[in-house]
């Protein structure tokens, strides 16, 4: 799984499409999409199109295993059968022949509808339908839930809003009790804290946007974030972090920051 991945939250299908290529030419190899975003089908054509060189970018010729594609069930049910059509009808829509990773989008419906979906998601896993299975946004007691109703196979990874205005440091701490990736989406906050006085100063010491900044921040905490852009010059520039590392001190100072700012929604406490 690639550790910065594109987000295609928010995104038109045109946005998606233009994005996703965009991206993959920056050298992008991964994609995280869901069925609520409605741009499944755009974000897999434009993956395909890349993959047959149609606009003869494919200059390193990539193949279906070198991309990362992530899709999310909308909604959880007690119906297995419904789950189990909504993964293919995904699969169907991208097509990319299989999702590499397809998580419960949220811990909404209870208890049941979360187990449901989650033997669902085991049966896609072994049909080859899908490469891997997780969840996201769910909090400590849903993760915990889950682990004690001893899955056949384990969730790989837990999707939450993580920044350092927002630490989740208890969830990510249950995650990596049970061996959980934890994916970051709203890496940037949304650009709400873009010109806060620490983020300023830090951006630059180290002579990086702010973006960059806390995008390093998410991989310095082993954390797979998903910054999403649909401009061209900021896609290149939030993958664009490997020349500088933040101090132990100032990943400290950054971690100080939390105020569980919550930029979008928050399911992480649903009953």
């Amino acid at each position: 799984m690639p550790q910065l991945q594109l987000g295609l939250y928010m995104m038109s299908g045109r946005e998606a499409s233009q994005s996703v290529r965009w991206a993959l030419a920056a050298g992008y190899r991964g994609f995280d999409c869901a069925q609520m975003y409605h741009n499944e089908r755009e974000a897999g054509r434009a993956i395909r199109d890349f993959l047959e060189n149609k606009h003869g970018e494919n200059v390193d010729g990539i193949t279906r295993e070198d991309v990362f594609y992530t899709s999310k069930l909308a909604s959880n049910s007690t119906s297995y059968q419904a789950v189990r059509r909504c993964i293919k009808q995904s699969v169907d829509v991208c097509g990319l022949g299989y999702i590499d990773l397809f998580l419960l989008h949220s811990p909404y419906g209870g208890r049941e509808a979360r187990l449901t979906s989650w033997k669902a998601v085991e049966d896609a896993i072994t049909d080859g339908e899908i490469k891997s299975g997780g969840v996201s946004n769910y909090g400590v007691r849903h993760i915990e839930e889950l682990m004690a109703s001893q899955p056949r196979i384990r969730p790989t990874v837990n999707q939450i809003e993580v920044h350092p205005f927002n630490t989740r440091e208890d969830i990510r701490e249950a995650c990596a009790k049970h061996g959980i990736v934890v994916e970051a989406y709203a890496p940037l906050a949304r650009a709400m804290r873009m010109t806060h006085p620490t983020i300023v100063e830090l951006s630059k010491q180290y002579s990086c946007t702010p973006a960059q900044l806390l995008v390093r921040w998410s991989l310095q905490h082993g954390l797979v974030p998903l910054p999403k852009s649909v401009k061209r010059d900021r896609l290149l520039e939030n993958v664009n972090v490997n020349s500088f590392e933040i101090s132990d001190a100032d990943m400290q100072r950054l971690d100080k920051l939390d105020e569980v700012l919550v930029t979008d929604w928050d399911p992480t406490d649903a009953p």
